[in-house]
């Protein structure tokens, strides 16, 4: 099964590492209770990426436990209240080897295809445990379909196949952003303006957009809906 699971209005999942150590962890935990095996993942700022093998029960109670244990760590670690999750996860069932093979590499590369580093870079994903998995993960299927590290490398790193799983990108990156709301409204994360006065927050969200944050990209990285960020400002 191919798992895909975003914060609410696209917002930001993990704001610093060890917010990402900890989602690992319970995942770890969880998939050791469920017998639910993790093929590759990926933890992206505001959307996790896994492909797992389990039966469907399991997965589903996987899914759970970690949405609730995340979801109450980072409300109480941010000061925030409310979903943290977008509705129900998105789940895609793997049905043959071609689409295992697409959906693999598709994981791994998302950091690749958003701008921020190669598979083999990247922190927050599986690639490096291909030789040496972690207790919580499967490689069997893929170690059968590829081998060893030198055919598994040379496949990731390869030309992409997989046209209809783009992932969009932003004019700014979110490392820039973040740097945006740091200096010109002093705050260290976006979820913070949830806080703040209905006039001090549009105020706020309109500044924002004056130094260059899209609609979009200010929704996201602070949880505060689309339609709101539009009109801040033009009361």
């Amino acid at each position: 099964m191919h798992i895909i699971v975003r914060g609410i209005g696209k917002q930001l999942l993990f704001e610093d590492d060890y917010d990402y150590r900890y989602y690992l962890a319970k995942l770890e935990r969880y998939c050791m209770d469920t017998e639910v095996r993790v093929c590759a993942y990926c933890l992206m700022d505001n959307h996790v990426h896994l492909l797992v093998r389990g039966e469907h029960e399991s997965i589903v109670l996987l899914m759970k436990k970690i949405g609730v244990s995340y979801s109450w760590y980072y409300n109480k670690k941010y000061e925030r209240e409310g979903h943290l999750f977008q509705d129900r996860y998105k789940s895609e069932p793997i049905e043959n080897e071609a689409y295992f093979l697409t959906a693999f590499r598709y994981i791994l590369k998302n950091p690749q295809k958003a701008g921020i580093c190669s598979a083999m870079q990247y922190p927050w994903n599986s690639y490096r445990y291909y030789d040496n998995p972690l207790p919580f993960m499967d490689l069997s299927a893929i170690h059968s379909l590829l081998g060893d590290f030198r055919n598994y490398s040379k496949y990731i790193e390869g030309e992409d196949e997989d046209k209809g799983l783009e992932h969009s990108r932003n004019r700014h990156g979110d490392s820039w952003a973040k740097e945006i709301m740091k200096r010109y409204l002093g705050i260290e994360s976006g979820t913070t303006l949830q806080k703040y006065s209905k006039e001090d927050r549009n105020a706020a969200l309109a500044k924002l957009k004056e130094h260059g944050l899209s609609v979009r990209q200010i929704s996201r990285l602070t949880g505060i809906g689309r339609n709101i960020v539009q009109t801040a400002g033009k009361e």
